[in-house]
C-alpha cells in the first residue's frame, strides 16, 4: 500500500474549497471577533420580554441572524480540523471557535429563561397576536415543552458557561483517536508489510479480501484499542454521567428520557426500533455470516471477517467523475431542482476526497447557513465510493433545500430524522445501478453493497443504540460505567446478536471505543430510524412514481417545521407502529435470499 500523504502533500481538487466559507484564516479571525463584539445585538433586549411580542421576536431575530454567523465560524475550524487533526494549528482554532460558542451560550441563555418566566399563556398570547411571531411557534413550543424542566436562571447561564468543558469527553475522544493512536505495521498473506491506522482498518482492511492482512489488521487495531481503553472507559463514563446528572437536576425521569424529549421521540418508538430489529434481523445477518464461512472456506468466523466481500474478484471501477454521473442520473428522479444541488456539490469542490495522515475517519456532511454543504470522506475508484457519496449528498439536499424553503430556526429536522434522507439517495442510485444491467453478478453485487449498507445502519449502529440503552441504565441505578463494564455489556450484546455464528474475542468487546457517536447523545439508535424511513419511502418512489417524489420533496423543504413523527406520516410512513419496521427488515431479508441463492 502507497504511502498516506500528508494534508499539505494532497492536491487541491481532492480538498473541500473552505474560501467559500471565509477567503483566508485572517477573515475568519476577524469574523471570530466580529461574533463577540456583536453580541450587544442580541443582548439589548434582556429583561424586556415582558414589554410585549415585537421585542421578542426582535430578540429572536437577531438571535437567529448571529447564530448563522457563529454557525460559518465554527465550521470553518471544524472542517480544518476534520482534514487534519493532527496540524496544532487546527487544534487550536477549532478551540477558540468553541470558546467563542461557549461565550455566546452564555450570554444569551437568558432568552429561554426569561421567556419561560412570563406568566403563564403570554407567549401563547404573544403568538396569536403577532403574526410574524408565528415563524417562531415551533421554537417556542418546543421551548414550553422543556419550561418543567427550566433551571434557575444563573442555573442556566452557568451551564452554557460550561458548554465547553461539558463536551470536553468528546474533544477528547475525537483528538487523541487522530492525533495520538498508533498501531503496529502488518503483513499481507504475501508477507508485504503494510502501514496501520485507524481510518485504515476501518475503509481498507477490514473488507480487505486477504483473509491474513484482514486477521493481521484486527490483531494490531484490537492491540492499539487497548492501550487505551482505560482512558476512553473513563472519558465515556463521564459522558453518560454528565447527561444522568443533567437529568436529575432538571427533573426528568431519566437521562433517557431528557435526550428522547429533545429529538421530540416517545419512548415506545425508541424502544420498539432497538426490540423489533434486534430480534428479527439476526437470523437474517447470522445466514449471510454462515454464508461467508461457506464460501470463503474460514475456519470460524471472527469479528473482523463479517464484512469480508464474498465476490472479491468482482468490484466495478469508479472514478469520480464516472460515479458524479451516476449519481446524478440515479436522483434525476427527484427533479431538476435538486439535482441541481447535487450537481454543484459535485463540481464545485463541496467534497473532501483525500485521504491524508490526520484526517477525520468515516463520512459526514456539514450543511452551513448562507454557504452550502461540506461531504467528507475518502474516496476510491470504485463503484462503492458512489453508493457512500450518494448517502452523504442526501445530507446535502436535504440541508439546501430546508435552508431555502425554512428559516434558519425552523430548518434543522429532529436527529430521529436525519438519516432518512441519505439513505433514500443511497437505495435511489442503487435502483439506477441495477437498471443499466440485467447482468446476475452485478445484481448480487449491488445487493451485496445495500446489505453492508443495513449491516451499518440496522446492525452495527443500532447495536451502538443498544449499548447506550444498557449503559444509561447501569448508571442510572449508579453503577460507575467504566472499560470493563462497557467491553462486559458489549460482548453480551454481540453474542446476543450473533449467537454462535461469530466468534465474540477481546477485539469484538472493544467495539465500543470505535465511534464517536456516542458523544452526540442517543444518536446511533437513529440510523435505524432513517433506515427504516428511507427504505419505505424508495419503495414508493419505485412503485408509486411521482406521487411519492412530490410527498418527499415536500417532506424535505419542510426542514424541521415539523415533528418528526409528522414528517414521516407526510412521507407516508407510520413511525408510530411496528409496521413500518418490519417492513425494511423484511426489505433486508429479500436481500440476504438474493445472496444466498445465488451462490
Amino acid at each position: 500500500m502507497s504511502k498516506r500523504l500528508t494534508r499539505a502533500e494532497v492536491p487541491e481538487h481532492l480538498k473541500w474549497n473552505l474560501t467559500d466559507i471565509f477567503p483566508d484564516d485572517t477573515a475568519w479571525e476577524k469574523e471570530l471577533a466580529n461574533v463577540l463584539a456583536d453580541l450587544p445585538t442580541v443582548t439589548m433586549y434582556q429583561g424586556r420580554f415582558a414589554e410585549g411580542p415585537a421585542v421578542l421576536l426582535a430578540c429572536l431575530e437577531a438571535m437567529e441572524n448571529l447564530s448563522k454567523r457563529i454557525a460559518q465560524v465554527v465550521s470553518y475550524a471544524s472542517l480544518k480540523q476534520s482534514g487534519d487533526g493532527t496540524d496544532p494549528a487546527n487544534q487550536m482554532g477549532m478551540g477558540r471557535a468553541a470558546a467563542m460558542a461557549a461565550q455566546v451560550g452564555a450570554a444569551t441563555a437568558f432568552m429561554r429563561s426569561e421567556a419561560l418566566s412570563l406568566p403563564a399563556g403570554t407567549l401563547e398570547r404573544y403568538l396569536e397576536t403577532e403574526p410574524r411571531l408565528q415563524e417562531f411557534e415551533r421554537l417556542i413550543e418546543k421551548m414550553l415543552a422543556e419550561k418543567p424542566h427550566m433551571l434557575h436562571p444563573e442555573t442556566e447561564m452557568a451551564l452554557a458557561s460550561l458548554s465547553e468543558v461539558l463536551s470536553s469527553p468528546s474533544l477528547i475522544y475525537n483528538r487523541s483517536k487522530s492525533a495520538d493512536m498508533t498501531f503496529a505495521p502488518i503483513l499481507d498473506s504475501e508477507g508485504v508489510s503494510h502501514p496501520m491506522s485507524f481510518a485504515m482498518y476501518e475503509e481498507a482492511y477490514e473488507k480487505s479480501p486477504d483473509v491474513v492482512l484482514r486477521r493481521n489488521a484486527y490483531a494490531s487495531f484490537t492491540e492499539g484499542l487497548q492501550a487505551y481503553q482505560n482512558t476512553y472507559g473513563a472519558t465515556w463514563g463521564t459522558e453518560v454521567k454528565k447527561h444522568v446528572t443533567l437529568a436529575k437536576l432538571r427533573g426528568y425521569e431519566s437521562a433517557t428520557h431528557m435526550i428522547l424529549q429533545s429529538q421530540e421521540v416517545d419512548p415506545e418508538v425508541y424502544h420498539n426500533l432497538h426490540d423489533i430489529i434486534l430480534k428479527e434481523l439476526a437470523p437474517h445477518m447470522r445466514r449471510y455470516v454462515e454464508l461467508r464461512k461457506k464460501v470463503l472456506g474460514l475456519d470460524k468466523i471472527l469479528y473482523c471477517d463479517i464484512e469480508a466481500p464474498l465476490d472479491p474478484e468482482f468490484s466495478p471501477p469508479a472514478t469520480f467523475e464516472a460515479a458524479s454521473e451516476i449519481i446524478l442520473n440515479g436522483l434525476s428522479v427527484l427533479g431538476e431542482e435538486y439535482a441541481a444541488i447535487i450537481e454543484a456539490g459535485l463540481k464545485n469542490r463541496w467534497i473532501d476526497l483525500a485521504n491524508n495522515i490526520g484526517k477525520s475517519t468515516g463520512a459526514f456532511c456539514n450543511t452551513i447557513p448562507g454557504v452550502h454543504p461540506y461531504v467528507l470522506v475518502t474516496w476510491t475508484d470504485n463503484m462503492r465510493s458512489a453508493l457512500l457519496l450518494s448517502h452523504e449528498l442526501g445530507h446535502a439536499g436535504h440541508g439546501v433545500l430546508a435552508q431555502r424553503y425554512q428559516r434558519l430556526s425552523n430548518a434543522r429536522a429532529s436527529m430521529f430524522f436525519i438519516e432518512a434522507p441519505s439513505t433514500i439517495n443511497e437505495l435511489l442510485v442503487g435502483n439506477y445501478i441495477k437498471s443499466q444491467s440485467d447482468e446476475p453478478r452485478m445484481n448480487r453485487w449491488l445487493a451485496m453493497q445495500l446489505l453492508m449498507t443495513y449491516h451499518h445502519n440496522f446492525v452495527r449502529h443500532l447495536i451502538e443504540g443498544e449499548l447506550q440503552r444498557r449503559i444509561f441504565a447501569l448508571a442510572e441505578q449508579g453503577q460507575p460505567i467504566t472499560a470493563t463494564v462497557l467491553s462486559g455489556v458489549q460482548g453480551e450484546i454481540l453474542e446476543e446478536f450473533w449467537g454462535d455464528t461469530v466468534e465474540i474475542d477481546a477485539g469484538a468487546r472493544l467495539t465500543w471505543m470505535r465511534q464517536p457517536h456516542y458523544y452526540m447523545g442517543l444518536y446511533p439508535y437513529t440510523y435505524s430510524a432513517g433506515l427504516t424511513v428511507g427504505t419505505a419511502v424508495a419503495q414508493d418512489i419505485l412503485t408509486e412514481g411521482q406521487p411519492a417524489v412530490d410527498r418527499w420533496l415536500a417532506v424535505l423543504k419542510a426542514g424541521g417545521s415539523k415533528s418528526p413523527m409528522e414528517l414521516a406520516q407526510m412521507a407516508n410512513v407510520d413511525m408510530t407502529k411496528p409496521e413500518a419496521i418490519r417492513k425494511a427488515v423484511a426489505y433486508v431479508g429479500s436481500l440476504v435470499d438474493l445472496v444466498v441463492d445465488s451462490f
